[in-house]
This record gives C-alpha cells, sequence and structure tokens, in this order.
C-alpha cells in the first residue's frame, strides 16, 4: 500500500439538483483537509468544485488547480488558489491532475466526469498507472453505471479484476479508508492468449 498524500477529485461544474451533492462535497472537502490530504481538481469556482474546494480550503488543506486557459477566459477560474496550473487542453489537463495524484474519486459530474473516470480505469487495465479510482455514491448517483459496469462483465468485455478494482461507497469517510486499504487485484498475463484462442475457435466456426 502507498500512502496518499494527494487525491483528484472529479466532480460537477454545477451543483446538481439534489443538496445532497454539495453536503457531500463539503464533507469529502473537510475531511481532505483535516488529514491533510491535498486536493487536486479542475480548478473551477463554480458547483460541486467550488464547494470541494472551499471546504478543504477552510480546514487548512492545500488545494490545486488545474485548468485551460480558454477555460480561464471564461472567468469560471478559481485564480485565488495558491497552487493553480495553466495548461494547454482538456488531455494535458487530465495527464496533469494525475501526475500530481496518488487516487482519484468520481462525484457526481456530468461527461467530463465520466470521460474522466473511464481515462483512469483505462489507465489502470492497461497498467500504465496502478492508483486507485474510486465513486463516491452519493445519493446513489452512480447506481446505474456500476451495474452497467457488472453487466460489461457478464458479457465478457471487461476482466473481473478490472471492475473490482473501482471502489465504490456512498460515504466519504468510508471511502477515503477504502483508498488507504487498496490493493489492485492483477490479471494474469494469459488472459490474452485466452482471447486469440475464443477468437480462432469463433472464426473457425464461420
Amino acid at each position: 500500500m502507498k500512502k496518499i498524500n494527494s487525491i483528484c477529485v472529479f466532480c460537477g461544474s454545477s451543483p446538481g439538483a439534489d443538496p445532497a451533492f454539495t453536503d457531500a462535497a463539503r464533507e469529502l472537502g473537510a475531511l481532505m483537509g483535516r488529514q491533510g490530504i491535498t486536493l487536486v481538481y479542475g480548478g473551477s469556482n463554480i458547483g460541486l468544485m467550488r464547494a470541494i474546494a472551499d471546504a478543504c480550503l477552510a480546514e487548512g488543506g492545500h488545494v490545486i488547480g488545474v485548468m485551460p486557459q480558454w477555460l480561464i477566459d471564461r472567468e469560471v477560474a478559481y485564480t485565488s488558489l495558491k497552487e493553480f496550473h495553466v495548461v494547454e487542453s482538456m488531455s494535458i489537463r487530465k495527464e496533469k491532475m494525475g501526475e500530481l495524484s496518488d487516487a482519484f474519486i468520481a462525484m457526481p459530474g456530468g461527461i467530463g466526469t465520466l470521460d474522466e473516470i473511464f481515462e483512469v480505469m483505462s489507465w489502470n487495465q492497461l497498467e500504465i498507472i496502478d492508483k486507485p479510482m474510486a465513486l463516491l455514491n452519493t445519493a446513489g448517483y452512480y447506481n446505474h453505471l456500476v451495474n452497467f459496469l457488472d453487466y460489461t462483465v457478464e458479457q465478457r468485455f471487461v476482466r473481473p479484476e478490472h471492475r473490482q478494482n473501482l471502489l465504490v461507497n456512498e460515504d466519504p469517510e468510508q471511502l477515503l479508508l477504502e483508498i488507504e486499504n487498496y490493493v489492485s487485484l492483477k490479471v494474469d498475463s494469459k488472459w490474452i492468449d485466452d482471447i486469440k484462442q475464443e477468437t480462432s475457435r469463433r472464426i473457425n466456426r464461420i
């Protein structure tokens, strides 16, 4: 287990429909601040992103924002942060947040948050990184996504180990504990040979 010093939190630039989302963002941010865990996030001054940053700062925590210049130009950047990285693109933004973080948590969010979840899961699957990816499932927000991922395993497009490496919890404090104790499940390299054999069998039946 690696010591978790920083966590990247993906979340909406909107507060969402349910006040529970903002409450959870504040709780998670406060916990990170009290535990001395640096918050890395997309650098916005609105929505859940602002709520978690403010809560972490209020508890004496360190917050790092990362944002491309064209978004800063829209005046949605929390530029008063002590550490703020200006990057060229959304892709570089994700790479930079990944470099700065020991783990990742996704709170409720939209298309951008979903993109970030799956990018990190893909990095872990391809062994580009080996860092915890977790969903803070406030008010059951990610229930349908979790069910879909279970379905991808049933249909043999996702390995069970890769699905199990995704942590899911609705309680911020418990989720942080799971991240601290995370040990990734590894896939036996022979799975590629199994796929080759299965592909050959199906081709030969044509």
